[in-house]
């Protein structure tokens, strides 16, 4: 497909397609609308390899992401872009939000990057395999498509360690907190949740309490949670997806009076600064976000560079830390009264 057959299915002119594309002057809302359903219908991709050859390359990687606030993204970037500078390559981030038509945002950056990582359902898996006909691409966070090169901590197994351990302090009615529908991470955790309680139990897993997991959320877990213990009974322990939740719950929780710990364990996922800080500490699973992005910005080096072989999934090892929030400086303080 080229420029032409989108501007005849269109019904405009391929000057009129590029102004769209590029967003470099206003079209009326019907000339867009009608010229980027006609780029969805034929799956059209400006394609690098139409360029002439002597058009020297960009030397600058795109980085999609769906945020930056939190601790999470920040070391993601923080890795991916000082990698990226180490060999000579600057960065061009997009941020994803509600008010932006995304896939054309990403359509614009095509013409300005060498490749591109997307982090996270940032983007439909049907806009990526468009993508990665016509450029480099590598995947953080999600699933793996053809085609593209996928970067991704382990969730399943360190999660269902971390929950086990809140089990073996005698708990007995866990909820897991966060959205598991928007993020392949978040999915993952809470497979590995329901995996240990259904092997330690053999029961059937409530639904999460489906909050996003950023530290806004604390209130609406709350409201969750009065909610579970209203028509179900007490609620003794809280997986949540990260750490953002948690803390923020932590906080929330002890504003009522429930000593996180004894009345309540909490747990969370990633490890960031202020889980060690915290009284009680937040037992978590430590993950290497920083080496989350510095990982991505090599594989896209690597396919940048003409490397398609070897692109199977890359997993980086996460590893559980515990301090008090899940109950042991309570189990151990009665054992030493023992």
């Amino acid at each position: 497909m080229t420029i032409y057959t989108v501007a005849e299915r269109a019904g405009v002119s391929i000057a009129t397609v590029s102004r769209v594309l590029s967003g470099s002057t206003p079209a009326s809302a019907r000339t867009r609308q009608r010229v980027l359903r006609a780029v969805e219908e034929l799956e059209y991709v400006p394609l690098r390899a139409g360029r002439p050859v002597d058009v020297p390359q960009h030397e600058t990687h795109g980085l999609i992401l769906p945020g930056l606030r939190g601790p999470y993204y920040s070391e993601l970037l923080s890795g991916f872009e000082s990698t990226a500078a180490a060999d000579h390559q600057s960065t061009v981030v997009l941020v994803c939000d509600a008010s932006k038509d995304v896939e054309a945002a990403v359509r614009r950056m095509l013409a300005r990057v060498d490749g591109i990582v997307i982090a996270n359902d940032t983007i439909s898996d049907a806009a990526v395999r468009q993508i990665v006909r016509s450029t480099p691409t590598v995947l953080v966070a999600r699933d793996a498509i053809e085609g593209a090169d996928a970067v991704q901590v382990e969730n399943f197994i360190s999660s269902a360690e971390l929950t086990r351990h809140v089990l073996d302090h005698g708990r007995r009615r866990l909820v897991f907190v966060g959205d598991t529908a928007t993020s392949h991470d978040v999915s993952e955790r809470y497979r590995g949740f329901q995996h240990a309680l259904a092997r330690k139990q053999g029961e059937e897993v409530a639904p999460p309490i489906d909050v996003p997991y950023e530290e806004q959320s604390g209130r609406a877990v709350m409201e969750g949670l009065r909610a579970i213990e209203a028509s179900e009974g007490p609620v003794d322990g809280l997986v949540c997806a990260n750490d953002e939740l948690a803390l923020a719950t932590m906080v929330l929780l002890a504003r009522e009076g429930r000593v996180v710990g004894q009345d309540l364990a909490v747990v969370g996922f990633d490890d960031i600064m202020t889980s060690r800080y915290l009284a009680p500490g937040l037992t978590t699973v430590q993950q290497p976000m920083r080496e989350l992005g510095r990982w991505a910005a090599i594989r896209l080096h690597e396919r940048i560079g003409g490397r398609t072989t070897d692109v199977h999934p890359q997993v980086l090892p996460t590893r559980l830390v515990v301090r008090g929030s899940c109950g042991c400086d309570w189990d151990q303080a009665s054992v030493a009264g023992a």
